[in-house]
């Protein structure tokens, strides 16, 4: 009988002795952005967001009943006055527009940088976690399409996020 190299192989590796099949593999599930979005550090600095920009976005807000009152007078205008309200409505629009434009762009500026900052510290904690469960795999569950509920380290990443980094 002739013998194939991929035959033998295979009998050496089945008699190697005991396999990394042999352990059991233990792996978990953490639904990233839901853990940190739920830190308290990130509802304190999504909560400073929001108020270092309230002025602005009253200032938006009020342009745009500016707006609104020019629009509801427009149409019963004529003359000079029409001239007026259009010229006043253009600019108030073109204000409004710049404003927004950069606050949007202001806000996505602090927003990424929040992210950034708050990623690297929970990733750190992420594998604090893996560590001290002894966990081999630790995969997104924002990509998972099913899993147990007994491996969902979600709410126990964010504790210890808010224990190792708490919001002051």
């Amino acid at each position: 009988m002739k013998s194939h190299p991929w035959m033998l192989a295979t009998a050496l590796l089945l008699c190697a002795g005991p396999s990394q099949s042999d352990a059991q593999t233990k792996i978990a599930v953490i639904t990233f952005q839901e853990a940190l979005l739920n830190t308290a550090d990130m509802q304190k600095e999504s909560a400073a967001l929001e108020a270092k920009y309230k002025g602005r976005q009253d200032e938006i807000a009020r342009l745009s009943q500016e707006l609104e009152e020019i629009q509801t007078k427009l149409p019963s205008a004529q003359g000079a006055e029409l001239q007026r309200l259009q010229l006043d409505g253009q600019r108030k629009q073109r204000t409004a527009q710049r404003l927004s434009e950069d606050l949007q762009s202001d806000v996505e500026f602090d927003r990424q940088n929040i992210l950034a900052g708050a990623s690297a510290r929970m990733r750190d904690v992420v594998g604090d976690l893996r560590i001290e469960k002894q966990i081999d795999l630790i995969v997104d569950g924002g990509g998972v399409l099913a899993h147990s509920a007994l491996i969902d380290l979600t709410a126990e990443a964010t504790q210890a996020y808010d224990a190792k980094h708490p919001a002051n």
